[in-house]
């Protein structure tokens, strides 16, 4: 079985909009359910892994 890169609750952005922060709340099936970090009541954002990329920590 294949393992996710990014745990859930790890804060991620998505590689066409990375001005906006995302939280990865689920992982199924190969695909991501993201939260916005600043606008957690908005409905989720969906994406496969090759479209997401870390936060850089400083």
């Amino acid at each position: 079985m294949l393992e996710n890169t990014f745990p859930i609750g790890s804060e991620v952005f998505a590689k066409v909009n990375p001005d906006l922060k995302l939280i990865i709340r689920q992982y199924l099936k190969r695909i991501y359910y993201c939260t916005v970090k600043s606008n957690p009541s908005q409905k989720d954002l969906v994406y496969y892994e090759r479209e997401l990329m870390p936060v850089p920590v400083n």
